[in-house]
């Protein structure tokens, strides 16, 4: 692949304690635009320590971050330029809203960068629209429901025309209703062209969604490739703490007991197993 990586990291360190453990240990990877990356590990692993440096939040200790080729520039001026193209939404969004008004709220990031008040409002208006806040745009933000503020805080982000979205954990703590909202809403992210990083431990979703899997491990890379690569290989999955996707599970089952042909596609998702399961002659 000859195009430059949207995001490189290269030999990153960083520690909360001084040097006396590292979160993030030698950590190295290359992300290409447009990709789906679903982000998997064992809790510690490094995963939102990592996202927060992609952010700027944190600066690595030891090693470099670049964007579109270039070294992260840590000056004011270089991290407000890096933020909105690089946004980040938490898993708790309390940590994230701070502002009185739905409105308000979502206005803060575009008029932060400068942008004059009539393109700003034109621009807030049309990403209300697009994540169909317009219900609850002028309630208090610590009114909103769970999934009001999920919504919310990726408003945040996408009113600045980001290049990278990184959701850490998106679907923590939503009902299943909110939860497919949200998944839904990354999904529109990804059609429309925007590099999406997500942490989840849902190795069904990651199966079926993502590009790449990225496995952290110690504040380092243990494994970087196609979720099918990562999912069919079990020591790598033992060492991460994360189990096998029902979906392969079942498959490798059927085809042990020769119910199912060993020599078909991996099947992503269920339906494409019952697919499988209808079309047996």
């Amino acid at each position: 692949m000859n195009e430059t990586p949207i995001l490189k990291a290269e030999n990153l360190h960083f520690s909360y304690d001084n040097g006396d453990s590292h979160s993030l240990n030698g950590l190295s990877l290359e992300i290409f635009r447009g990709r789906k990356i679903a982000f998997m590990g064992a809790n510690g692993s490094g995963k939102s320590t990592f996202f927060l440096c992609c952010n700027g939040i944190h600066k690595p200790k030891q090693g470099t971050l670049y964007y579109c080729g270039k070294p992260y520039d840590y000056s004011r001026k270089g991290l407000l330029e890096l933020r909105s193209k690089v946004g980040i939404i938490f898993q708790d969004p309390d940590s994230q809203l701070f502002s009185a008004s739905v409105y308000q709220e979502i206005s803060f990031g575009i008029l932060n960068l400068g942008v004059d008040l009539e393109t700003a409002q034109k621009e807030v208006e049309q990403v209300i629209e697009h994540l169909e806040i317009t219900p609850f745009r002028h309630k208090p933000t610590h009114a909103l429901s769970g999934g009001q503020k999920k919504q919310v805080s990726i408003a945040d982000i996408l009113v600045m025309h980001p290049e990278i979205i990184i959701l850490d954990e998106p679907a923590a703590a939503l009902d299943p209703k909110h939860t497919i909202m949200v998944n839904n809403i990354v999904n529109q992210l990804t059609r429309d062209g925007i590099t999406v990083l997500m942490s989840t431990h849902d190795v069904n979703y990651a199966l079926e969604w993502a590009d790449e899997i990225v496995l952290l491990h110690n504040g380092q890379v243990l494994m970087q490739g196609s979720p099918l690569e990562v999912f069919m290989n079990k020591p790598v999955l033992e060492q991460t703490n994360l189990a096998q996707p029902a979906v392969l599970s079942l498959f490798e089952s059927l085809c042990k007991k020769g119910i199912l042909d060993s020599s078909l596609p991996l099947p992503r998702n269920l339906d494409m197993l019952e697919n499988y399961i209808e079309n047996m002659s």
